[in-house]
């Protein structure tokens, strides 16, 4: 009888949350949002304290460099752990490394005593964490739900991730003039023990795991695997495109809301609440149709308006006009990010899984600090916006490139 209850309780579920039937998701789910919240109260704060320090673009783009340059280094390695041990395992400890630098960054910021470059070490050590976390992050997804609902539980889990855009900046803005930016790091170290209380509650099937050969071995494993693949290679190329030319503009915000807007820090926390509102819809919209079709013109042509809207945003000194390209850069770049993952972990088989989301995450968070540096090195020759257009312009021009040269990605559906 209870369990007739139950069942009939998840068909009254909507469509559009159905991944949420599953209690292990639902923890994972709620934990991650918690989290993430506290994870972009930081990133605000980070932002702004490098502009109170410097005032200078060039080190927005260092610090955002310091930030992300592990992902191309300990990325790769942190998928051949997630599929040669426990993932949960390896999330609980990652999680816990970031907690405690989250503390030691409010710290240092409370007594004023903080540097540039202690601000940039400690972005460089958070990064490292999170090199190794985010292949099992993505690689565990697919253990909390049915493969049918795996369309579902990505678009679920970018929508938490933008919900979180939305309110962490918002929420960001206000509480550094309250409490000032040693507030907001502090509040995201005890954001993660909503993470860690999730973590240690989910159950999931035991998995194969590869300890039969080398970690070197495994790694290289991978790569043959993808390259035997000819829609997940292109995939990842274009992911590549995106990281290095397009994403690196999210860095500068910061300098576009204070030198070129003229807004102070709730108006920051606006314009990064717009993108991720826009990032909801656009997740919202991907949950709601459950499966996502011709997936390579939808990826190809969603890529073409991101790029398209940073170009509006690196020129417009307006500031609701900013807003709206910020809403637009955020709807089609969560369906463009959304085609990608579903695509690639439709195409990948359960035992490569690791090694090929840690490929597609180094791919699209390792290339970030090199066109983030590569932009700020720029800005010092040319305006910060004239050379974050130049870059998004080369990117949607090579989208095109793709689409046009590239039968299987035409074929993708």
């Amino acid at each position: 009888m209870a369990r007739a209850l139950a069942e009939e309780h998840d068909r009254e579920l909507p469509q559009v949350v159905r991944a949420l039937e599953n209690p292990n998701f639902r923890l994972f789910w709620s934990g991650n949002f918690l989290s993430n919240i506290g994870t972009w109260m930081q990133n605000v704060a980070q932002g702004w304290l490098v502009l109170l320090l410097t005032n200078s673009a060039f080190w927005l783009g260092v610090v955002g460099f310091a930030g992300s340059i592990p992902f191309l280094f300990f990325s790769l390695f942190g998928g051949v752990v997630a599929d040669r041990m426990d993932k949960r395992r390896l999330l609980l400890i990652t999680q816990t490394a970031m907690m405690i630098l989250a503390f030691l960054l409010a710290g240092l910021a409370w007594f004023k005593v903080i540097t540039i470059w202690e601000l940039a070490a400690i972005a460089f050590l958070n990064g490292v964490a999170m090199s190794m976390n985010a292949p099992s992050y993505q690689a565990l997804v697919p253990k909390l739900v049915k493969r049918e609902d795996l369309t579902n539980a990505i678009a679920l889990n970018s929508a938490q991730f933008n919900m979180s855009r939305i309110l962490g900046p918002s929420l960001g803005g206000y509480a550094m003039a309250l409490f000032g930016v040693a507030g907001n790091f502090f509040l995201n170290g005890v954001s993660f023990l909503a993470v860690l209380w999730a973590l240690l509650r989910i159950e999931y099937p035991p998995e194969k795991l590869s300890r039969h050969e080398s970690m070197w071995a495994s790694l290289c494993g991978g790569f043959v695997y993808l390259h035997s693949e000819r829609q997940m290679r292109v995939l990842v190329w274009m992911t590549a495109v995106v990281s290095f030319l397009g994403i690196p503009y999210l860095t500068f915000i910061p300098y576009f809301a204070k030198d070129q807007l003229h807004v102070g820090a709730s108006g920051l926390g606006w314009l990064m609440a717009c993108s991720g509102f826009g990032a909801l819809l656009g997740a919202i919209t991907v949950a709601a149709r459950g499966v996502i079709r011709h997936r390579g013109a939808v990826l190809t042509f969603c890529g073409v308006g991101f790029f398209l809207a940073i170009i509006g945003f690196s020129y417009s000194h307006r500031f609701v006009l900013s807003e709206c390209l910020a809403f637009c850069e955020g709807y089609s770049g969560i369906l463009m990010i959304s085609c990608f993952n579903v695509s690639i972990q439709h195409l990948s088989s359960d035992e490569m899984r690791g090694r090929i989301m840690s490929i597609y995450t180094t791919s699209f968070l390792g290339l970030p600090p090199l066109g983030a540096l590569v932009a700020g090195e720029l800005s010092r020759y040319i305006p910060t916006g004239r050379a974050l257009s130049l870059m998004a312009a080369t990117a949607a021009l090579l989208f095109l490139g793709f689409f046009a040269f590239s039968r299987p990605l035409r074929e993708l559906d």
